[in-house]
């Protein structure tokens, strides 16, 4: 019993802690000597590091977010196995790392708890719980192959080609990750859990698009297919 218990709260100070790595803050104050949160959308994340600080910058932090959600969850898995954790908790272990994760993200201890909002944290977190991995036989070699991760993919460019708006489109490619939890895991904890994780970002994104919909003067149009990638302020 006592292993279970230090799985669960190594894992979620660990993962809280790696959550915490500002990213887009380091990037902004590396790159043009910015507080990220003082400008654009004033949002501590990929989507506003891309428009006031450059689309590199902007890959940086988003590649950086969501690999410190898997890093956090492949700790956490190597935690469970390490101190003999029941089979079937090595995911509920995962899960509180992950929610740890995006809690660190969106609270760091470091900057006052003001973070970001969680989207790329949440990618990286549901990337790895359902990855869908099959493995591809190529020559004397087997490759695996995230089936899961690449749908999810797909998803976001077809409605990014489609609304122009990043935000948006990988917020409802979540739907993706949801239907395989569902159909492809047949997993119900697993399927509430993918949810609940979609909805953080979501939830803490509501002002954002109260005030994107204020400025579109209540134009649905206007509101959500953008001209161009950086039609946003």
């Amino acid at each position: 019993m006592i292993n279970i218990v230090l799985a669960f709260v190594i894992s979620a100070i660990v993962s809280y802690l790696l959550g915490c790595i500002p990213s887009a803050y380091m990037v902004g104050k590396a790159f043009k000597g910015v507080d990220i949160r003082q400008v654009g959308s004033h949002n501590m994340g990929a989507m506003n590091t891309f428009y006031t600080i450059g689309f590199w910058p902007g890959m940086l932090v988003l590649a950086t977010d969501v690999c410190k959600a898997m890093l956090a969850l492949t700790l956490s898995y190597w935690l469970a196995i390490f101190l003999q954790v029941l089979a079937n908790l090595v995911v509920p272990v995962e899960m509180v790392a992950g929610i740890a994760v995006i809690a660190g993200h969106n609270f760091p201890v470091f900057l006052k708890f003001k973070g970001g909002k969680g989207g790329a944290t949440a990618i990286g977190i549901l990337a790895f719980l359902l990855a869908w991995i099959n493995w591809v036989d190529i020559g004397a070699f087997k490759f695996p192959i995230p089936l899961g991760d690449l749908i999810y993919l797909a998803s976001f460019l077809i409605l990014l080609a489609i609304t122009r708006w990043p935000t948006l489109s990988y917020a409802i490619s979540f739907i993706a990750f949801w239907l395989i939890a569902w159909f492809v895991y047949k997993d119900t904890g697993l399927f509430v859990y993918s949810i609940f994780v979609t909805l953080v970002p979501v939830l803490m994104y509501i002002p954002r698009l109260k005030e994107i919909w204020g400025k579109a003067g209540g134009n649905v149009k206007r509101a959500i297919f953008r001209t161009n990638l950086k039609d946003r302020m």
